[in-house]
């Protein structure tokens, strides 16, 4: 893939903001089964594990890599657990470890589906293991069911993200035009949200017109497929893509770069990746919404370790710290300069044990 600009602020944001200490090439043996080096494992310490979909997503390896850095700041044994899409894998996944662990284990986990997190939720719960999830589960399932093996779960309210972003687009669009968008995995809950910001920003700008949305399961391979097909179909009259995570969003750039209109046809995404932020930069994307999965990964790994060694009451804490929303940073052509100032040149830090500082509300219920 081409090389954007903005690669030098990059290098400093992955040494210094990131605190990556290990390469991805690490990861990928953990995801074929062998376990992160462990600096330590003392028999009355935790095992301590993040699940996630995919490494060949930059989000979720950088998800990775935060519970890497948590682990290591208490000493535990860490393993990156990848369900490759598959739901019945990350869940057996799930189960083989708690038999493996018996049930010593501190886990912190993206579900593949929502109807996942409730399996997994009660296989933790049975085996005294504790468990925050990210991003996805169901609306009836809440963590105060399982005290106090299910200790939070966190996540992102998708609705404005999705709906800035669109507007960001039509901005960028002149405020009319055709718009196709890639949309996430189907019973997925940031998918659904971000989704239905979309339709709030498009209900708003009649002069909009959405000519086609499709699924592209969060990945660059389809997203590209789906977007070469469209540029087909509709040629000159898109006027913007929307697309519900970046790697979708650099997917339809590298459509775009293979017919010569990039920069020509603004796009938006959402997680704030290194290749979005550059394209950002360079003046073929328009926006992104920043999650910080470091911090995801490793204060979701936190939380789990403090609910297991009994750091915290987990029943006594309030609802707003055991279901709530985080803090995403906005991206856009307007601000790409003053994020890369503040996110890029200097160095955010990370507190593990400020569990709650960055909750921006509970997740709204039902």
């Amino acid at each position: 893939m081409r090389k954007s600009l903005g690669t030098q602020f990059w290098e400093a944001k992955l040494a210094r903001r990131r605190m990556l200490q290990t390469s991805l090439a690490g990861l990928g043996a953990v995801s074929m089964g062998m376990p992160l080096a462990r600096v330590s494992f003392a028999a009355d310490k935790p095992q301590l594990a993040n699940s996630l979909r995919s490494l060949t997503n930059p989000y979720h390896a950088s998800f990775a890599k935060g519970g890497e850095v948590f682990a290591k700041s208490v000493d535990c044994a860490y393993e990156v657990l990848v369900t490759e899409g598959n739901s019945e894998k990350g869940i057996a996944d799930v189960k083989a470890l708690l038999a493996r662990t018996g049930g010593n284990l501190a886990l912190c986990i993206d579900p593949n589906d929502s109807p996942d997190a409730r399996i997994i939720v009660e296989a933790c719960a049975n085996a005294k293991a504790s468990v925050v999830t990210i991003w996805n589960k169901p609306a009836d399932l809440h963590p105060w069911d399982f005290n106090p093996y299910y200790v939070a779960h966190i996540s992102f309210d998708g609705v404005p993200y999705g709906k800035l972003m669109a507007e960001t687009l039509i901005r960028n669009m002149g405020g009319k035009g055709g718009i196709v968008a890639l949309g996430g995995i189907f019973n997925n809950v940031p998918a659904i949200e971000r989704k239905a910001g979309l339709d709030e920003a498009l209900k708003a700008n009649p002069d909009v017109e959405l000519l086609d949305f499709q699924v592209a399961d969060w990945t660059e391979t389809k997203a590209f497929e789906i977007t070469s097909a469209w540029l087909t179909r509709f040629g000159d009259s898109i006027k913007g893509i929307w697309a519900a995570n970046d790697s979708m969003a650099i997917g339809a750039l590298e459509a775009l770069r293979g017919e010569g209109l990039a920069g020509n046809i603004p796009i938006t995404g959402i997680d704030g990746i290194k290749q979005a932020v550059d394209a950002i930069k360079a003046g073929e994307m328009v926006g992104t919404v920043d999650w910080d999965p470091i911090w995801v990964g490793g204060m979701g790994l936190s939380i789990a370790y403090h609910g297991h060694t009994g750091a915290i009451d987990v029943a006594a804490e309030p609802q707003l710290h055991r279901e709530f929303y985080g803090t995403g940073v906005p991206v856009t052509d307007q601000t790409v300069d003053d994020f890369i100032k503040n996110y890029v040149e200097n160095t955010p830090t990370y507190d593990w044990n400020d569990l709650w500082g960055r909750v921006s509300g509970q997740i709204r219920q039902g």
